[in-house]
């Protein structure tokens, strides 16, 4: 009995395009012009859309398909007469869209809405960006490029984000260009990647074998992409996961040998280079800083400490030749490998920003130790060539200042390397095997195998033990037991899940043994979504970003400045003897105290600290709210969200649990209930409101073995939606009405008393009324409630704490409304209103002052959620609501409103101290650095302690915003 699950299976036949996914709300005559630049099954051919006005006939739609495929590189042209809609596939090294575009004009016809390039995206890892200035200079150096369209760089995430037109660039000029501006990048992903699989394979004899491997994957329905390596006999496809997989790609090669030609082909998981990379740099830093260490520590030795500890050091005082000493040779020898080995990396990072007309951190530690080296050059020299000159080098200052840098940088590099742990361990949820099960004919498992998760294909049927998490999004076709969905949604208690509920990859299956249907597969799966959200959050830049961008265009300069002004302010007044002799130190003189200073001041500047300030915020607040089931897109959701001082809430789904259940039926007509039941069904099965869910349902249970099917044959035909109405068809030959008294006043179907009692009953208890119209007389009423959400009436009053004021808009009728808000403590309720109406009412609060938060979750909130400030989508609602929103939340608990709104505010907060560390530091800093304490107190800044110095400031903000991974919701609902 355990697999005798043939039927459910059939049954269960889920697209697997339904949850998390992102399709577009677009009103009826848009033209969807995402340009489906989706490869078909013919590798190269894309398919465009358009709008052509001027059609009147079906002829003119002829002529037009004519004259389209007589282009060469089009492959078909489709004209609709009626929409005016065309859809042209072209291969677009044959043919571009422009000329698609012309040709149609030149037939006499009208283009709208047309656009003229495609538009593909990539995303790049992007190394050597040490400030925001260096963020600044590869977006422009992107954008200058021909063909890109759109470039957004991330400093704390290392990556950037590309929108170009295929037809004019390619992926390697753009890495190429950003090379071009001295910085390294790594192609991360492009467009096609989202499902992507890595083979091997044995066999390859010769370059040609793996071109026809290559030329027979692109063959092949549903390979969108093919990637080769000749050297390591390696190929990447990306595939259309409705029409293959990897392990069908796997069999084919393996088939695609002639002859005496065989191939193996087996899996290959490429290694993460990202965490390759971090941990490669962490140790490159290591590994600098020791070795500046090897020198710099000798040269302190020499220089600071037995000096003063004669006689140990009296030898380095003995003259080689003329005031040469052992000690300043020694010194140069020592100090050279760090100037110019070690510290090649600020040679080179300050001559791509000079030459891109820029200024970052490398030039002022460039200028600040350059300054101090080349001086004690010149005073070996001056020491060398004069039999009386006394000065004193700097040798330590310049090893001592690049040795501290280094280990700022290496200890940066590990902090920054945590603010992305959250998001690394939602990508390491998932399990990397499942037991897949072969099935026969008679629906009994005939063998089951152990695979990695990355060959599991769409629709295949895998058995998941107790205590084993779930590899992939599926539904449960066969067992019972409980399920664990903290880690994904937050919540603690495990939930029930029985034949038929959806489960999510990456949850644990605490007890039962479970077979579940594959339905969401690589990037599709719930766990994938949220990791891309999360990803394109912390790449987005926060509006209050801007104040450190203003800044680090004139920083450096400014530094620069103060540092030569700081130079001369010190030198001219001691070479006037405008101060006492006595405040320069023995063994200086006027002009070495004075550089001194101004090296002190270029290197106590860090441009670094007020770049990292806000994006490291960012960056650990979005990941800690993804393991608190809060999605937030960005810092600009989280910088608006902290703003809001009202929420206006749905409340069919949002304030209610969304699953209503009829709790009464009555006849208005003579009608019988068995046909007054079909009518109802043949009208509501067609709409996916909960409320007609639960109508439809209920009217099912009444059927006599409870039978669906329309009686007498009868068609449904002209199904029409009301907005905030209801819904009416056809059904044979009688008109049927489902929905609000609205729906009836607009209809001109008269309501008599009796109808109006039975609404204002049931609209006392909270109850939904629908009406049921046939030909013109209400002929029923179905009563309708849906359960207030438990912890509604709490989260409602702590929010009035944190003094956010709630309000109610619903599409249901003023009764039912008031009453809902009376229960969960909301004093304004907005009834009765359509989804535009929605939105008018968030642009009147909004008119007001107010900062509006919209909470919803379906299609009808969508253009709420767009027009409120912050739009919050629960995670349970359609795809295009949680599109239109700024934040999801997962679990679809009300707390997660609260939790939304404190995180913002935290992270914003933090943001501000870390502008305060940052700003402050340097506002503190650079005075003391320029000598400000030095006449009053004797207290100066040596450049080596100004550079450590440098270095505390970026590792203090990002140590700041780690804080935040200790953030604590503010509220639980307890019962």
């Amino acid at each position: 009995m355990l697999f005798m699950f043939g039927d459910l299976v059939a049954e269960m036949d889920v697209n697997g395009k339904d949850d998390l996914k992102i399709p577009l709300l677009q009103p009826s005559d848009a033209v969807v012009l995402d340009i489906k630049s989706v490869r078909s099954v013919d590798q190269g051919v894309r398919t465009i859309m358009f709008k052509i006005g001027g059609i009147e006939c079906a002829s003119c739609s002829t002529s037009i398909e004519s004259v389209l495929q007589d282009l060469r590189g089009v492959e078909s042209a489709e004209v609709s007469p009626l929409q005016g809609q065309a859809v042209v596939k072209y291969v677009p090294e044959l043919v571009g869209v422009k000329a698609i575009k012309e040709t149609v004009e030149d037939a006499g016809f009208e283009v709208t809405e047309f656009t003229e390039q495609d538009i593909a995206v990539c995303r790049l890892r992007i190394k050597g960006m040490a400030c925001t200035s260096c963020s600044e200079s590869v977006e422009r150096a992107l954008l200058m490029v021909e063909g890109v369209k759109k470039a957004v760089v991330g400093l704390a995430l290392e990556e950037a984000k590309i929108n170009y037109d295929p037809n004019v660039i390619n992926t390697d000029r753009i890495i190429e260009a950003v090379e071009d501006a001295g910085f390294g990048a790594d192609l991360i992903g492009s467009g096609n990647d989202g499902n992507k699989v890595h083979i091997k394979i044995e066999g390859i004899t010769s370059p040609e074998d793996m071109t026809a491997v290559k030329c027979s994957l692109e063959s092949l329905a549903g390979v969108n992409h093919v990637e080769i390596d000749m050297e390591e006999c390696k190929v990447a496809v990306s595939y259309d996961p409705d029409l293959t997989g990897p392990r069908s790609l796997i069999f084919f090669i393996q088939e695609a040998g002639a002859g005496s030609t065989h191939y193996q082909a087996s899996l290959y998981i490429p290694e993460r280079r990202h965490k390759i990379e971090k941990d490669h740099e962490i140790k490159t830093y290591r590994s600098q800083f020791l070795w500046s260490c090897l020198f710099s520590l000798p040269l302190l030795l020499f220089s600071m400490v037995l000096p003063m500890i004669p006689p140990y050091g009296n030898w380095l005082s003995y003259k080689l030749y003329n005031m040469l000493t052992v000690g300043m040779l020694l010194r140069w020898i020592l100090c050279t490998p760090v100037q110019f080995i070690i510290g090649k990396r600020f040679y080179v990072g300050s001559y791509h920003a000079l030459r891109r007309k820029s200024a970052n951190m490398d030039v002022l530690v460039a200028l600040g130790t350059n300054a101090a080296y080349f001086y004690s050059v010149y005073t070996v020299i001056k020491a060398s060539v004069s039999d009386g000159f006394e000065g004193q080098d700097f040798f330590e200052t310049s090893t001592m200042l690049i040795s501290f840098i280094l280990l700022g940088k290496y200890l940066e590099s590990i902090a920054k390397g945590k603010t992305s742990d959250a998001l690394a361990k939602l990508t390491d949820l998932a399990p990397d095997t499942a037991c897949l099960l072969t099935m026969g004919d008679d629906k009994n498992v005939i063998s089951e195998t152990e695979i990695s998760t990355q060959l599991i294909q769409r629709n295949d049927i895998l058995k998941i033990f107790p205590g084993s998490k779930f590899p992939v999004d599926g539904i449960v076709i066969d067992g019972n037991g409980y399920v664990n969905e903290s880690m994904i949604t937050g919540e603690a208690i495990p939930i029930a899940k029985s034949p038929g509920d959806k489960v999510i990859g990456g949850t644990v299956n605490e007890n039962g043994c479970l077979l579940i249907k594959a339905t969401h597969i690589g990037s599709e799966t719930a766990l994938s979504q949220i990791v891309q959200i999360v990803e394109a959050a912390q790449l987005a830049r926060a509006p209050v970003q801007k104040l450190a961008d203003r800044i680090s265009r004139f920083f450096v300069p400014a530094v620069v400045a103060a540092a030569v002004v700081t130079w001369l302010a010190w030198f001219i007044p001691g070479a006037a003897g405008l101060y006492p002799k006595s405040w320069i130190p023995e063994a200086m003189d006027e002009f070495e105290l004075a550089l001194q200073f101004g090296i002190s001041v270029l290197v106590v500047a860090c441009p670094c600290a007020l770049g990292l300030a806000t994006p490291t915020a960012v960056m650990v607040s979005t990941g800690k709210g993804a393991t608190e089931g809060v999605l937030i897109k960005g810092g600009n959701a989280l910088e608006k969200a902290h703003k809001v001082n009202t929420i206006v809430f749905d409340k069919t789904g949002t304030l209610t649990v969304g699953k209503p259940e009829v709790v009464s039926v009555v006849l208005l007509s003579e009608i019988p209930m068995e046909e007054f039941c079909y009518m109802v069904i043949a009208v509501e099965a067609n709409s996916e409101h909960p409320i007609a869910k639960a109508v439809v349902e209920h009217s099912k249970n009444r059927l006599p073995d409870h039978k669906s099917q329309i009686g007498n044959g009868s068609a449904v035909k002209d199904f029409e939606v009301h907005p905030g109405a209801g819904v009416g068809c056809k059904v044979g030959d009688r008109t049927v009405l489902v929905g609000n008294k609205k729906l009836m006043r607009l209809s001109n179907v008269p309501v008599d008393t009796e109808v109006e009692n039975y609404f204002s009953d049931n609209e006392k208890l909270a109850r939904t009324c629908v009406l049921v119209a046939i030909d013109g007389k209400v002929a029923g009423a179905f009563a309708v409630t849906d359960p207030v959400k438990p912890e509604a009436a709490q989260v409602i009053s702590f929010l009035r704490s944190m003094s956010i004021n709630s309000i109610m808009v619903t599409g249901d009728n003023w009764s039912t409304a008031t009453a809902i808000a009376k229960e969960v403590g909301i004093e304004n309720v907005f009834a009765e209103i359509d989804p535009l109406g929605k939105a008018d009412r968030i642009k009147d609060l909004q008119a007001r002052g107010k900062i509006v938060a919209m909470v919803g979750d379906g299609i009808n909130d969508s253009p709420a959620l767009v027009a409120a400030n912050v739009g919050m989508a629960i995670g349970a609602g359609t795809d295009v609501a949680i599109e239109a929103a700024d934040i999801v939340l997962i679990k679809s608990n009300l707390e997660d409103v609260i939790t939304a709104i404190d995180l913002s505010r935290k992270t914003i907060s933090r943001v501000h101290l870390n502008y305060v560390w940052a700003l402050g530091y340097n506002i503190l800093g650079m005075p003391i650095a320029a000598g400000a304490l030095f006449p009053f107190t004797g207290i100066r800044l040596p450049p080596w302690l100004a550079g450590a110095l440098m270095a505390a400031s970026s590792i203090s903000v990002v140590c700041s915003s780690l804080l935040l991974q200790t953030y604590k919701k503010p509220f639980t609902y307890s019962k």
